[in-house]
């Protein structure tokens, strides 16, 4: 048995003979695998040095479920698999032996997922339905694909300690956090997934472990840097005995896709990930993931925060090798738009027309530009980038989860503005994405929870504290004593759904399908991402955005202010192609959105541009109805 014959380089997989195991241990002399239940019990086998520190060996009592620590040399405490992939009782319990072969897949027609196209659902597991389970989860996927969702982008599942968390500051990468459910359950979500025609993706967190359940130490410090990340350790990407550090991160990601059929990952906070060999990291583990998925197309998606162009760019040019990246300056400027928040960061942005008109033509706002909140220049630039390599949104787990109280967009702005700032983004020809409840203006808070030791705990609340400080408006005594703990469970299960509220919320539900087929089935919006499109500020609140493809063209007035009348009207955008006229495709003021209707269109001597609306219009020959 050598290490060439396994799936991966790391951890337990069976083979005819038994189970084998391979842990990189370089510090140690002796590893031993001892067995804790099930199937020799009790029993033990010491472990082969390799080359670089790995140990390896074939236990012919192991089979499927077992349970197993390590031993480290001669020392008492047994420790966990650092690759295991499945922790039935937590971090700091055995590690369990699964065999990824005994489900049966359904999906072998599955051709993956492309680039363009989608609209993503981001969504937590614990709190997208009261049962928290991959199992209730699944029961939902029926009705996202009546809504029109494309893809389902799921918030880290690598388990984490205690009962509730994010899931950031997972510990065991390659074991799907017990608190959902089994292994094959999440198998059981992504295969039912894929017969509604639904991808599915997954975030993972690369640039740092949880401070809690993590026993990586115990069996190489070659795991971290010398240097402190962001959010503790930072991992060794490029010293010394680096590349075992390497290979954990690839074949992690390659696992996911291959064993469990995602259709792509999400990598959180990229720039957290410091590498300065000659083939960074990141463009190691795409090339991995891809050659996993085979003959399946995946999508590989990166946050970036200082908006680095190299995400994009293919490994070979000293890229990453992604295919899109969340776009926060698109959130930025939106939200200040709605709400009129100008604090902390939200002070680089206008929320202006230009602003919201950039950001639908070029993506990225910041491409260069001095960046005052942080001292430092800001983001790279985008000619040539397809608008569907960004990810535009409104929400998502962190703008929501990081303000103080965990409020929705829709508590901070009025109806009739959101409608309109929803159609921008559900039209614009950037991917759009939504947060688990924004399409039915969610009564519950997502907040911040996390439920780690009394320690650590309140070490993490106090972090907490002091980044909102940088809000001037929370930075007092009586508004931080308001503030939710995250350790407390009712932050976490006031951040749970109540899925009926589609029913109750029925008008906003009804925008967001609605919006989505019209992006779907329209001929000029499926294809925005292939659109030339020009913008035009209307006013100090309303400008439009003209498509041009292939002899169509449409016309989306946004005005997130009060009503205008335009007379003259010097701006040749609002010209209608010759031989047509224009008419009204589709309104956010329709009645069965929550509107309050919207008045005949008149262009022939001056234009009303409707206050706090989104139109579409569509050229109509003369004499022709639309």
């Amino acid at each position: 048995m050598t290490a060439l014959q396994r799936r991966l380089a790391m951890g337990a997989e069976i083979v005819p003979e038994g189970v084998h195991f391979r842990v990189w241990a370089p510090a140690h002399r002796k590893v031993e695998v001892v067995l804790e239940g099930g199937a020799g019990q009790g029993s033990s086998v010491e472990l082969e040095s390799e080359e670089e520190g790995f140990f390896a060996g074939l236990s012919r009592e192991a089979r499927a479920g077992s349970l197993y620590r390590y031993r480290l040399d001669e020392a008492m405490n047994l420790h966990p698999d650092p690759a295991s992939r499945f922790q039935p009782d937590g971090p700091h319990g055995p590690s369990q032996v699964v065999d990824p072969s005994k489900y049966r897949w359904s999906d072998g027609e599955w051709p993956g997922v492309v680039r363009e196209g989608h609209v993503i659902y981001e969504m937590h597991l614990g709190t997208y339905t009261q049962e928290g389970s991959w199992r209730a989860a699944a029961e939902q996927l029926q009705e996202l694909k009546e809504l029109g969702i494309t893809l389902v982008e799921v918030m880290p599942v690598a388990d984490f300690p205690g009962r509730f968390g994010w899931g950031y500051d997972g510990v065991n990468h390659f074991a799907p956090t017990r608190l959902y459910g089994e292994p094959d359950d999440m198998r059981s979500f992504v295969d039912k997934a894929h017969r509604l025609g639904l991808g599915v993706l997954l975030d993972v967190v690369y640039n740092h472990f949880g401070p809690e359940g993590n026993y990586l130490a115990q069996f190489s410090q070659y795991y971290y840097a010398e240097e402190d990340g962001e959010w503790g350790k930072a991992m060794n990407f490029d010293g010394r005995r680096s590349r075992p550090v390497r290979e954990f991160f690839a074949s992690n990601a390659a696992y996911w896709i291959d064993e469990f059929h995602l259709d792509g990952l999400r990598f959180d906070a990229t720039h957290a990930i410091h590498d300065d060999s000659p083939i960074h990291v990141l463009g190691e583990i795409t090339e991995k993931a891809r050659i996993a998925a085979g003959r399946r197309a995946i999508l590989l998606v990166a946050e970036s925060e200082n908006q680095d162009a190299r995400c994009l760019r293919d490994k070979e040019a000293g890229g990453f090798g992604m295919d899109a990246v969340w776009n926060d300056d698109f959130h930025h400027s939106a939200y200040v738009a709605l709400t009129g928040y100008h604090d902390a960061y939200y002070s680089e942005y206008f929320g202006s027309p230009q602003e919201l008109a950039s950001a639908a033509k070029w993506g990225y706002l910041y491409q260069g530009q001095f960046y005052f909140w942080q001292g430092k220049r800001r983001g790279s630039p985008t000619i040539g980038v397809s608008p569907a390599c960004f990810v535009n949104y409104i929400q998502n787990h962190d703008q929501i989860g990081n303000s103080a109280w965990g409020m929705r967009i829709d508590r901070l702005t009025n109806p009739a503005a959101l409608r309109t700032m929803t159609a921008f983004l559900m039209l614009a020809p950037q991917t759009p994405m939504i947060f688990q409840g924004q399409e039915f203006s969610a009564s519950s808070p997502f907040m911040y929870f996390a439920d780690l030791s009394p320690e650590i705990s309140q070490a993490v609340h106090a972090g907490r504290i002091e980044y909102l400080k940088q809000f001037t408006n929370i930075d007092a005594p009586e508004i931080i004593d308001t503030i939710d703990k995250p350790y407390e469970v009712k932050t976490f299960e006031q951040s749970r759904l109540h899925l009926k509220e589609r029913e109750r919320h029925a008008k906003t539900y009804a925008l967001y399908r609605d919006l989505i087929r019209l992006r779907r089935e329209d001929r000029v919006f499926s294809r925005g991402y292939a659109c030339h499109i020009e913008g035009a500020v209307l006013g100090a609140s309303a400008f439009l955005l003209r498509y041009f493809l292939k002899g169509d063209q449409r016309l989306l007035l946004i005005n997130l202010g009060r009503e205008l009348h335009l007379v003259p009207i010097p701006e040749p955008m609002l010209a209608p192609p010759e031989g047509c006229d224009w008419e009204i495709l589709w309104t956010s003021e329709k009645l069965e959105f929550g509107g309050s209707g919207t008045p005949k269109l008149d262009t022939e001597k001056f234009w009303r541009i409707q206050g706090n609306a989104a139109v579409v219009l569509i050229p109509v020959r003369q004499g022709e109805e639309p």
